[in-house]
């Protein structure tokens, strides 16, 4: 028996730990046999950005093969944490995973003024999700796929793409024609059900804004969403 025998893609989290939790009984994947991989954008938004980074750290002891990808929210949150860009993360969601972190439920910007900086965040985050967002991959290949967050850049091999790249682009990656080599799977923007062209499916079906979170099983290209 070959590994894996089902791949399991799941898109963007952002910080729903219920709908997580319950797709996860839906699809309910088998350790050893079958393979899970995740786009990114765990946190942000949504109410239990720290209670969904928990809960991956427990399906990577399941699932010691997990594949786990970056995307452009933990890529702010580590910018942020390291003292850059930080209005940029709190502009686009972050202020729901600062009060994930700090049990507060005070405007991210209040927290900020009354002296909070990135260096006390960081000390509140523990150890093991600092690990776990450091070891997070800008894309996933098999011999059929190419997974990533965002998408990729036109005209360039998937090796040379920068990592802005793979966890920001959007129009100029989703209205493209262009063959990738592989078909590419992808989360960051998001559709009311799964987009599925020829080159590229889209999974980010907007869970945090009230939409259904949703896993691609390959090879079948069968949809779960909660």
């Amino acid at each position: 028996m070959s590994f894996p025998e089902r791949i399991f893609v799941v898109g963007d989290i952002h910080g729903c730990l219920d709908k997580l939790q319950d797709l996860m009984k839906r699809i309910d994947p088998v350790p050893g046999r079958d393979q899970l991989v995740f786009l990114g954008d765990y946190i942000d938004r949504g109410e239990n950005s720290r209670g969904v980074v928990d809960y991956l750290l427990q399906v990577r002891e399941k699932y010691p093969e997990t594949i786990f990808l970056v995307g452009n929210h933990e890529k702010m949150f580590l910018d942020f944490l390291g003292g850059v860009e930080q209005a940029l993360f709190i502009h686009n969601g972050g202020g729901s995973t600062i009060r994930s972190y700090m049990g507060s439920m005070e405007e991210p910007k209040i927290i900020m003024h009354r002296g909070l900086d990135a260096m006390a965040l960081d000390h509140m985050v523990p150890p093991g999700h600092r690990a776990f967002l450091g070891s997070l991959l800008p894309y996933y290949q098999t011999a059929d796929y190419i997974m990533v967050h965002a998408g990729l850049k036109n005209g360039v091999p998937v090796e040379q793409q920068t990592v802005d790249d793979l966890v920001w682009i959007r129009e100029e990656f989703i209205y493209s024609e262009q063959s990738f080599s592989r078909r590419v799977i992808f989360g960051h923007t998001p559709f009311v059900r799964p987009l599925v062209l020829p080159n590229k499916i889209g999974i980010d079906t907007g869970a945090v804004y009230g939409n259904t979170l949703t896993c691609l099983i390959l090879p079948d290209l069968e949809f779960v969403s909660v």
